[in-house]
């Protein structure tokens, strides 16, 4: 071909010369010559400069790009692009040179006309409504991503991305109760019946040990700056009132009254009034030894760290005591903490906490009540619990989590997980491995 005569400096150039000069091109079967509009779908070995190879040759063309999207797989690379192609110029010698030029640099083309009805639909359903579904597992498998997959397309969702948060796993090392792996998928349209989807999320978590969550993706998900916890269950591995009772000698009663609370058999103010009574008489000096001896939950100490590392604010809401709060609010950094008060006369437990009692619906008050200090929208905060009185407080949230929850909070909280410690929770506010501080 004459332009191949030509010595140039640049494949854009060299562009540029087969455009002006008409170069002759093999016959394209199918329906290239259709429209201005194509979709390029290119695959290949990926190396740093190919992105400013490609379109250096194609920016000698008068496109208008319309979508790109790409990802990178073992240096491998698929790229998806969108473009409409000046309509005054010859459409199928366009066509033919982008698809010539792409291959000369070791890239595999598809090329396919897109209809000016289908661009139009396209455009439209830009406004639909978005969600994040992450699975979180130890090692993922075939058999996870079919079974979430299958529940998306039943409920009319389409997959738009797939991403790996967690980092890649060494082929050396065992998988164990530590190993964390952690997809997210971003998906488009509106659930059929989303109560049946999480029904059905609930049950392949519980089958196959995994963590499955689905949020809605809007900007309240990318801004949420204040995070809730309980702190019984949830921050550390304990009811401290049950560590009381034990240093009391009505461990057993204590504990039979605070799991009923939990499980939501027993109103919390009730059962709360009726454990603390048989605290009475308990000196006061064994506050400090259960505080210094409290078992942290896993993950609780990391969480804490990267949430005060990217600005977040952290507050304790909880139905146990503030000697206790206040004690984790100085050793992890926490800003806010409300929890009950102790009545002590003459260093003795009274069996007393001083009014209010902080219960469901103080915690759900209180969350909106930091929130509006810290001049955020109730929808920009996450709550973290165990128990049935942490139900309206997680429902209050924009993102409610139910920890390692009881049977009745994990069916009816907004998002629940389980498989690993209280850091997993950076996965769902969309971290990666590579922003996660150690």
């Amino acid at each position: 071909m004459f332009a191949r005569l030509i010595p140039v400096s640049s494949l854009a150039q060299w562009c540029k010369l087969r455009l002006r000069f008409n170069d002759p091109m093999p016959k394209i079967s199918g329906n290239i010559y259709v429209s201005n509009i194509i979709l390029l779908n290119i695959s290949g070995e990926d190396r740093i400069g190919l992105s400013a190879d490609f379109y250096s040759v194609i920016e000698a063309i008068d496109v208008r790009i319309l979508d790109i999207g790409q990802s990178v797989i073992h240096n491998h690379v698929s790229q998806g692009i969108l473009l409409q192609l000046p309509e005054d110029q010859n459409q199928a010698q366009l066509k033919w040179q982008i698809l010539q030029q792409a291959e000369s640099l070791g890239l595999k083309v598809k090329i396919r006309d897109i209809s000016d009805q289908d661009y139009r639909h396209w455009v439209k359903q830009q406004g639909a409504d978005r969600y994040i579904l992450t699975l979180l597992t130890r090692e993922v498998s075939a058999e996870e991503i079919a079974r979430v997959t299958k529940v998306t397309a039943e409920q009319g969702l389409n997959i738009h991305d797939i991403a790996r948060l967690s980092g890649r796993l060494d082929l050396n090392e065992p998988v164990s109760n530590d190993t964390k792996s952690c997809v997210e998928f971003r998906v488009q349209g509106k659930p059929k019946d989303p109560a049946s989807m999480r029904a059905k999320f609930l049950s392949i978590a519980s089958e196959l040990d995994v963590d499955i969550a689905i949020q809605q993706d809007n900007a309240y998900r990318r801004s949420r700056r204040l995070v809730c916890f309980d702190m019984d269950s949830t921050l550390i591995k304990a009811e401290v009132i049950d560590e009381l009772a034990k240093r009391a000698g009505v461990g057993e009663q204590v504990a039979k009254i605070t799991e009923s609370a939990m499980q939501g058999e027993i109103d919390f103010s009730e059962s709360f009034r009726q454990r603390m009574a048989l605290l009475e008489g308990l000196s006061e000096d064994i506050l400090e030894d259960i505080a210094v001896n409290l078992p942290m939950m896993e993950g609780a100490e990391k969480l804490i760290r990267n949430l005060n590392a990217y600005g977040f604010k952290t507050a304790i809401l909880s139905g146990g005591f503030n000697y206790f709060g206040n004690y984790l609010k100085d050793r992890l950094g926490i800003d806010h903490v409300y929890a009950n008060t102790l009545e002590i006369e003459d260093g003795k437990l009274t069996g007393r906490a001083i009014e209010p009692i902080v219960n469901a619906e103080r915690k759900a008050v209180l969350l909106k009540q930091i929130a509006e200090e810290e001049g955020l929208d109730p929808q920009q905060t996450i709550a973290v619990g165990d128990g049935a009185n942490d139900l309206l407080m997680l429902s209050t949230a924009g993102l409610g989590i139910a920890f390692r929850a009881k049977p009745l909070v994990r069916e009816s909280a907004k998002q629940s997980l389980s498989t690993h410690g209280l850091d997993s929770i950076l996965y769902l506010l969309g971290f990666n491995d590579q922003d996660i501080l150690s």
